[in-house]
């Protein structure tokens, strides 16, 4: 059966947003220490203290924001321990993750640095489950004013005389949660007199990102959206795709066909959380000012046996290239209200796209996939509909009612595509009016398809068209600093079959991107 898909060029949507391709760390494990940062006096390659290799891996990315301190760390972070000169810097517990020992080498100084060599821009996350709102108030004074002031002062004084720009500033994380067990009605009232001392100094403005909800938690949209709407920029949305419930993760490698399916259906959910949330946001705000900020999303597995389950290790094979392929096509479509994202996490932590051992670092699937999608960044979404398959499991053992003791069985189907279309002018060299990207990820376990693409009401003809792929073995086939190029990027053969239709043959559990030039 071939499966179809047609690309409206005249259905122009809206911009996808660069930063929807953000990235994600915290002082959690090796992301930071061993991971971004390895010190000036490391034997490791470094630019300033910061991995070289690493570094390199994220601008081939051009990935455009970076996220941090936290996560959880965040709201027990305070920024005064992390500056100054190094021996001086206050050493603290990492309640949440491990109990290690932190010393706050890696802070504000540290971070923006990373942040210049990346090309990104910053977006800092501020403590309001035990920081004040005077350190709030300090710390982006601290950063952003250019005049004389105790904290300007200060910074000065710590070796920068400019202030740097701050485009993005979240007012406390998951404080729902770990941020502090709060109700949303007490978080609400909190947001709004945080908010109010995250000062806009100068020409520097910041987009002020609210906490959001957890999940499928939409009474916490509807409270915050409801009692502080009009004081916020973004909205944040966590969620972690996974095999079985939350309570009970299981290894990253090794499931089964049910499995990987349980994995791929909870990745489609993305799009009915995306869904349902801006249904809410948009009673308050239907001009969609505010963005959905999904500043945490991706695989959360088991920690790779033998690791500190405080680091949240985890392998990354070809299922989190298709978790990633899945939720990125997502984005791409609601890109009116999705403007920034982050994939949880950058390196060496839960689904990273780097991971790194002493001066090794190996690229992901996931990392393949990101490289595949960044030509998204920027341009135009296009309207795309899609006539697939089905795939999946019938009649298998329903594990979440089975832990209560109850005897059930479940069907685990999904669609058996996802896309996303986006275009942007072509280089005039190449003698094109238009670029056009299309990713396509096939979900099915063991079935490849034969995909023919229209590209309906296109001004022209098609040029040319190039694809690329990725895929592995086995649906968990994974890179180790061992064999660290098992999944790749490799050129998928792509046959122009008339004026405005291509096809291609997607390989079981793939994701492809497919360039054409008309």
């Amino acid at each position: 059966m071939k499966e179809s898909i047609i690309v409206d060029t005249q259905n122009k949507k809206s911009v996808i947003s660069r930063d929807i391709y953000g990235h994600f760390s915290e002082h959690l494990g090796h992301c930071i220490y061993g991971g971004f940062w390895v010190g000036k006096d490391s034997d490791i390659p470094n630019i300033h203290g910061y991995n070289k290799a690493v570094v390199e891996a994220f601008k081939e990315l051009d990935i455009p924001n970076l996220r941090w301190p936290g996560g959880c760390f965040a709201d027990e972070y305070h920024w005064k321990d992390g500056i100054g000169p190094q021996e001086n810097r206050k050493k603290m517990i990492n309640t949440h993750w491990g109990g290690l020992t932190e010393d706050n080498s890696f802070g504000t100084h540290e971070f923006m640095g990373l942040c210049d060599e990346l090309g990104c821009k910053p977006y800092i996350c501020g403590n309001v489950g035990s920081g004040s709102v005077q350190e709030m108030n300090e710390w982006i004074e601290y950063m952003t004013f250019s005049g004389v002031s105790p904290m300007a002062d200060l910074r000065a004084k710590n070796g920068r005389k400019e202030p740097w720009k701050l485009p993005y500033f979240g007012v406390g994380n998951e404080n729902w949660g770990c941020g502090g067990n709060m109700r949303p009605e007490f978080y609400a009232d909190l947001y709004r007199r945080f908010q109010t001392y995250v000062r806009q100094y100068g020409d520097n403005k910041i987009f002020k990102i609210a906490g959001g909800a957890n999940v499928d938690d939409y009474n916490w949209t509807e409270v915050l959206m409801r009692n502080a709407h009009w004081l916020m920029d973004g909205l944040s949305l966590h969620y972690y795709s996974y095999e079985y419930r939350w309570e009970e993760k299981k290894p990253a490698t090794g499931f089964s066909k049910e499995g990987f399916y349980r994995i791929m259906r909870n990745a489609l959910r993305m799009e009915e959380l995306v869904r349902r949330h801006s249904e809410i946001m948009d009673k308050y705000d239907p001009d969609k000012r505010i963005a959905m900020v999904v500043d945490e999303w991706g695989n959360w597995f088991a920690p790779k046996p033998g690791t500190n389950p405080g680091f949240l290790e985890q392998d990354n094979s070809v299922t989190d290239a298709l978790v990633a392929g899945i939720t990125l096509n997502i984005f791409n479509n609601h890109s009116d209200r999705i403007r920034v994202a982050n994939l949880a996490q950058a390196v060496n932590v839960l689904q990273a796209p780097v991971l790194t051992q002493g001066d090794k670092i190996v690229l992901t699937p996931t990392w393949h996939v990101l490289h595949q999608y960044k030509g998204h960044q920027g341009a135009t979404l296009l309207g795309t509909s899609a006539a697939y398959s089905y795939c999946g499991v019938k009649d298998v053992p329903d594990y979440n009612r089975s832990l209560r003791g109850i005897e059930a069985k479940e069907d685990v189907i999904v669609p058996g595509l996802s896309v996303s279309a986006s275009e942007k002018d072509a280089d005039s060299k190449s003698g094109a009016k238009k670029q056009y990207l299309v990713t396509v990820t096939n979900v099915d376990a063991e079935s490849s398809k034969e995909v023919e693409i229209s590209f309906a009401n296109l001004d022209g003809s098609i040029k040319s068209a190039n694809a690329s792929i990725v895929t592995g073995e086995k649906y968990d086939t994974i890179n180790s600093f061992e064999n660290p190029e098992v999944v790749t990027e490799k050129t998928l053969a792509v046959k122009i079959t008339g004026s405005n239709t291509v096809c291609i043959s997607l390989p079981a559990h793939s994701v492809a991107a497919v360039t054409v030039l008309a």
